[in-house]
């Protein structure tokens, strides 16, 4: 049976209820403008009714808080995590590509476009007074003013590469810094709820915390109870790998590789490992996030890597030989002289490489391992020099740069090696490259010399007498340093007998410039203004992408907002409500003191 004075109890239970609204209101109106705050409301319920042993039966004892819970989908927590990865895939990527276009926009603006007419008209003018030695000279200075533009070309398009290593560092450094807090959150949260109680404020900087991880890279969450003791496990997971299981953190770590994957890779380039050695590919198709924005940006090479069947490779064996590749110009040729291939499904490194051509154009690549093979390998086994990432970063920029050189200043110096110096020399190359460490000039020939005139023979080695085409890049071009030095070299006619007049050779070196079958493109300017509309289309179709994604973002957070955002509406009702609730609830206090007080004072004996 109820006591005497149960009203007062039930009248007490509705005061702490409505108070208890009141504080969750006020808190949530607070955090209105926090970010990653989650809306809370309070579960309440009527208290267990209790037995009056009389014919009306149960009577209620009042009301009671079962928890103050937070308003929260999962559902919209994974769509919002995936689509923010997606969106700072796009927006990284976007935020490179303008600054590649901006440096190559300068080929028809001050840069390839000025320096290369310049170059031109002063051909005509040589072609006038090929004697002229103040002609000769201009037209020396002009084309290594055009040599020196891609001379800057090559050194900003660097300048992206190493920004974009290096944000890969900082890139992992902070996804380590948030799995470490996760992990201490965790155990904040564990602390809390194992008396019973939700830890809803913790939670809210937990779930902070993996959305910022998400834009970084795409990561999956998963939590689950641990006993009957209230404990639970919070699992964060990258790739299938786990990054976070509860307490515990597995690190990832930056290590600089030791060889090169193209030939104008900057030195040091990050790979991504986990601290048990195996390594984390964020170029690979099943990720997102802007940590795989950067490194398709540093590495990508729109999956021109070399490609070919190699010979029956047996176990020990240190030379390796492959054929039916994908790659057979040396213009298009940008492995580097020592890098990494893999045979099958393992990994090599190589010192040096041969490539032989025979006349009918097949090309032979023979490469110098650095290691012994493993194992033996079937005959064709497919082999892949260097890497292949589907995206046209700085590699592929940079090869385009490369192919454009190499073949303009092959043509070039084979038509001015017909022709003879004013002092008779014959066979001089005008444009060459020289080695970036010891400074030395590269004597570039139609290729090395050998015993089989059938043959021609391309190597890594620059040691050689002659150096092939291969290794001239956007970064070593520049006008032979004798020609530079003594202009009377410029080579203009075929024929001294004719008078130092003669403008036969100056007259080939013109029609250069309008010879549409140097590049499947067209003319040499076609083929660069080519190159600049196709990454305009690049940095448009970026552009179009990462506002779509952003949009989709902000629909996708307004739809999670709607399920876990304060409302600041529905909190003013909420707080009239509980508002009056209280009143109500102090009132029935009021009216049993009233009856108490007759009770007692005025029917006592």
């Amino acid at each position: 049976m109820a006591s005497t004075f149960f009203g007062l109890t039930i009248g007490t239970s509705g005061l702490f209820a409505s108070k208890t609204g009141l504080n969750t209101t006020a808190h949530n109106i607070s955090n209105i403008e926090t970010e990653g705050y989650t809306k809370q409301n309070v579960n309440q319920s009527a208290d267990k009714a209790i037995s009056t042993f009389n014919t009306y039966g149960m009577l209620g004892t009042g009301v009671k808080v079962n928890s103050i819970e937070q308003s929260r989908s999962q559902y919209y927590d994974e769509k919002y995590r995936s689509t923010n990865s997606e969106s700072g895939l796009y927006g990284e990527r976007y935020y490179f590509m303008k600054e590649v276009e901006g440096y190559l926009n300068e080929i028809e603006l001050e840069g390839f476009t000025t320096s290369f007419d310049n170059m031109y008209n002063s051909l005509q003018e040589l072609s006038k007074d090929a004697s002229g030695m103040t002609v000769r000279t201009q037209v020396t200075n002009y084309a290594q003013s055009m040599c020196e533009y891609f001379n800057s070309l090559y050194t900003n398009l660097k300048s992206i590469q190493n920004e974009c290593n290096y944000e890969i560092k900082n890139q992992i450094q902070k996804v380590n810094s948030i799995a470490d807090q996760i992990a201490t959150i965790n155990k904040q949260i564990n602390t809390v709820e194992v008396g019973g109680e939700n830890a809803n404020d913790l939670r809210d900087q937990r779930n902070l915390l993996v959305d910022q991880l998400s834009e970084i890279i795409n990561v999956e969450t998963s939590e689950r109870e641990l006993g009957t003791d209230g404990l639970k496990a919070f699992v964060v997971k990258v790739d299938g790998n786990t990054l976070v299981d509860t307490y515990e953190v597995n690190t990832l770590t930056c290590k600089p590789r030791t060889d090169k994957r193209n030939l104008c890779d900057i030195d040091g380039l990050y790979d991504i490992y986990w601290i048990n050695g195996d390594q984390l590919h964020p170029s690979s198709g099943t990720m997102a996030g802007s940590l795989k924005a950067l490194f398709e940006v540093r590495d990508g090479n729109n999956l021109e890597d070399l490609r070919g069947g190699a010979d029956e490779i047996l176990f020990g064996e240190t030379q390796l030989r492959i054929t039916d590749t994908n790659i057979n110009n040396v213009a298009d040729l940008n492995i580097p002289p020592q890098g990494a291939l893999s045979i099958g499904n393992g990994m090599y490194t190589y010192n040096s490489f041969e490539v032989t051509v025979d006349d009918e154009g097949k090309y032979e690549y023979v490469f110098q391992m650095a290691e012994p093979t493993r194992r033996n390998y079937d005959q064709g086994v497919t082999v892949n020099v260097g890497s292949k990432v589907d995206y046209k970063g700085i590699p592929y920029y940079m090869a385009q740069l490369n192919q454009f050189i190499r073949t303009f200043a092959e043509n070039f110096n084979n038509v001015h090696r017909t022709g003879q110096s004013l002092d008779g020399e014959t066979d001089i190359s005008f444009f060459t490259g020289y080695n970036v460490v010891s400074g030395e000039e590269y004597l570039l020939g139609n290729f090395n010399n050998t015993t089989d005139t059938d043959v021609t023979y391309i190597t890594s080695d620059t040691n050689e007498e002659f150096t092939s085409y291969y290794m001239l890049t956007a970064q070593n071009l520049r006008v032979r340093s004798a020609v530079m030095d003594n202009p009377s070299m410029l080579a203009t006619t075929t024929n001294l007998v004719d008078g130092v007049s003669g403008n036969d050779v100056v007259e080939k070196l013109i029609a250069l410039k309008g010879d549409v079958n140097m590049f499947k493109q067209g003319d040499p300017a076609s083929f660069l203004r080519t190159l600049v509309a196709e990454v305009g289309i690049d940095t448009k179709a970026s552009k179009e992408t990462s506002e779509s994604q952003k949009n989709i973002l902000k629909s996708v957070s307004n739809q999670r907002l709607s399920v876990s955002g304060v409302d600041s509406d529905e909190e003013a009702m909420a707080l009239v409500r509980y508002q009056e609730a209280y009143s109500l609830s102090a009132k029935v206090i009021s009216v049993m003191q009233e009856i108490y007080d007759k009770l007692i004072n005025e029917t006592g004996i």
